[in-house]
């Protein structure tokens, strides 16, 4: 079955939301160009038409944001992302398609590093951000530092979240891919090709835990819920087909801490088929299994994430899931920009994750 975007959209001021300029508008009975002028001191607004908005504006408890203002003023024609890293594939092409998006709109975009989830750094960087010369704002919240300065966000910032299944609500806009749904799919392909079980090494993100009921995994002392992304569709498709759910083993970001993963697995010989985090892990997993004289496929079964570039052109080629993730940052761009002005969101245009089938998948050892 094909995974479909996730979106969860802020609810309209009718519904209880914080109204917006093109409430103040539609009460007013006139333009929110004209409430602009207003809200701007413009000489252009006949006095009636001033009192009219007032009115609507005192009435609704509008409380205009300072980047709307300064977009309105011409001094905040741009984007700022937020985001923890710029190397790393899943990000550094989200940033991409958010420049693309930008950069095709006559809009500038800037580019905000929050390095740590220290309350000090998240400060730090909630303030530069909610500075109306920032803009809009999209937050990448891949990880802790970027989630945490999604929830220290003041509501009159408009921001967007690219986000993690798993990213909390805070009544933003948020879209995400289905990595739970994608991650299932991979981990029973392994299963219908005979596979007993299948292990999983985990990016730092999502940690470590333990077999267990599905509706929730321990990681790093936390809890995950039901939208626990990529190591929740992992258990989600053991725990469907009865098979068990071993271990996960975490590493770090590095392809070196994954190959000591892989060595890990390597030597245990009821180890036949693994799902790996992303495809960096992958590599370094591969590199292990080699090294201990295992094959791939033969041995054991490896599939990625995030389908990142030459992993096509591997010995063998790897089977992985592929990531919209600069359909993801052009997505969010159109967001944020529609939070920033105050216009209807745009339905979100991305391709679903995919399992793409190549050469690191087959049965295990004695069945065909």
């Amino acid at each position: 079955m094909t995974p479909t975007p996730r979106r969860v959209s802020r609810p309209a001021a009718r519904g209880g939301g914080a109204p917006s300029i093109r409430d103040v508008a539609a009460e007013a009975g006139v333009s929110y160009q004209t409430v602009s002028r207003v809200l701007n001191e413009s000489p252009r607004v006949r006095p009636e038409t001033r009192t009219a908005v007032l009115t609507a504006i005192e009435r609704l408890g509008f409380r205009p944001s300072r980047a709307a203002r300064a977009l309105s003023l011409g001094r905040a024609r741009g984007i700022t992302a937020v985001t923890s890293n710029t190397v790393l594939y899943g990000y550094a092409a989200t940033l991409q398609g958010l420049e693309e998006a930008a950069r095709a709109e006559g809009m500038a975009m800037g580019i905000r590093v929050v390095e740590s989830a220290e309350p000090a750094e998240v400060r730090q960087t909630v303030e530069y951000v909610g500075d109306a010369s920032a803009g809009g704002v999209v937050v990448i919240a891949f990880d802790p530092p970027s989630v945490a300065v999604l929830e220290a966000l003041p509501a009159h910032v408009p921001a967007v979240a690219a986000a993690e299944p798993a990213a909390p609500d805070r009544g933003r806009v948020a879209i995400a891919l289905d990595e739970r749904r994608a991650a299932a799919d991979a981990t029973q392909h392994l299963l219908d090709l005979g596979h007993r079980t299948v292990h999983h090494v985990a990016t730092p993100s999502e940690g470590g835990t333990t077999g267990g009921d599905p509706g929730g995994a321990s990681v790093n002392g936390g809890l995950i819920g039901a939208a626990g992304g990529r190591l929740a569709g992992w258990r989600d498709a053991l725990w469907a087909a009865g098979a068990e759910i071993a271990d996960v083993l975490g590493c770090g970001w590095d392809i070196r801490s994954a190959y000591a993963a892989g060595q890990r697995l390597a030597a245990d010989p009821g180890v036949t088929a693994i799902l790996c985090g992303n495809d960096d892990i992958a590599q370094g997993v591969r590199r292990a299994l080699y090294d201990a004289g295992k094959d791939v496929p033969g041995d054991v079964s490896i599939v990625g994430f995030d389908d990142i570039p030459g992993s096509a052109y591997w010995t063998p080629a790897l089977t992985t899931v592929r990531m919209d993730f600069a359909g993801l940052g052009r997505a969010c761009f159109h967001a944020a920009v529609a939070e920033l002005t105050g216009t209807a969101q745009p339905e979100p245009a991305l391709t679903p994750p995919a399992l793409v089938l190549r050469e690191s998948t087959a049965p295990p050892p004695g069945r065909t």
